[in-house]
């Protein structure tokens, strides 16, 4: 990042979308590869570019559109991402959680976050959704370290609920009352871009993971450090068990995600009708 301070930056930003949102948010959202099309839904939509946001980066990936989108969802006042930003595509810690900081200042404390995730247990085949538990930060970084401001937040942030378990038992009962089957998962947070080898898959199951990607624990532990409320979604897209190993491509993660778009898009609509 330049030299003006990650205060600064994230105020700019903040001036930036304050006249330009739809109606001041209330709930953020995350919406990951193959997952964008919940955004086709809000209602009274603002929508604006990255580009356009002072000091955002740009999504460089496939299938993320790289939009903030500001209206309403259930009944909701929201702001979602159409698309993240990665750690493998070059930018910082501090430049993919940039967006979560801005959030922050608008009002949101309650963030949903989704990504396109690996499965790595026999009960957690392609086609299913679940609803992440607890990681492990396997990144080999921290958008925390650097300089202390108190405007960041807390200096040694709390995690023992990285994942809140109001919205986590909200969430299992949503998926309940819908019919949608919701398996809980301990997620792992790897740097990317390449998926993993066999023998790292097996080290990943003896740590206790069940799922893993290349996302969500950045913006998580920005989120705790400013005492927001995360509930974590994973489609699961692919199986990697270390006996087996098949070929993963990003189109194919993309396609199976998108397969699961109507049964996500439901059940976040209906977590957000009861938050």
């Amino acid at each position: 990042m330049n030299s003006l301070s990650l205060k600064d930056k994230t105020m700019q930003a903040v001036s930036y979308l304050s006249d330009r949102l739809a109606a001041p948010p209330r709930i953020g959202l995350i919406l990951g590869t193959g997952l964008g099309t919940l955004g086709d839904k809000i209602q009274r939509a603002t929508m604006i570019n990255y580009g356009e946001i002072p000091y955002f980066p740009e999504s460089t990936v496939e299938f993320h559109a790289g939009k903030l989108i500001s209206g309403t969802l259930a009944g909701q006042a929201v702001l979602a991402m159409q698309g993240r930003f990665h750690y493998y595509e070059g930018y910082t810690m501090q430049e993919i959680t940039l967006p979560i900081r801005v959030m922050h200042q608008l009002g949101i404390r309650t963030l949903i976050i989704s990504n396109a995730a690996g499965g790595i247990r026999e009960e957690l085949s392609p086609g299913t959704l679940a609803l992440i538990n607890d990681h492990i930060n396997l990144m080999g970084d921290n958008p925390l370290i650097g300089t202390f401001d108190p405007f960041l937040g807390s200096r040694f942030p709390d995690m023992s609920e990285p994942y809140s378990v109001k919205l986590r038992h909200l969430a299992h009962k949503a998926a309940e009352d819908l019919g949608i089957k919701l398996v809980d998962s301990i997620y792992a947070a790897v740097s990317g871009p390449s998926f993993e080898t066999p023998a790292e898959i097996r080290m990943l199951r003896a740590f206790g993971i069940d799922s893993i990607g290349m996302s969500v624990v950045p913006e998580v532990l920005v989120a705790r450090q400013l005492a927001m409320d995360v509930l974590g979604l994973s489609a699961i897209t692919d199986q990697s068990l270390p006996e087996e190993m098949q070929p993963i491509s990003h189109e194919q993660v993309s396609r199976v995600a998108k397969e699961i778009t109507p049964t996500f898009n439901a059940l976040v609509e209906e977590i957000i009708k009861r938050i």
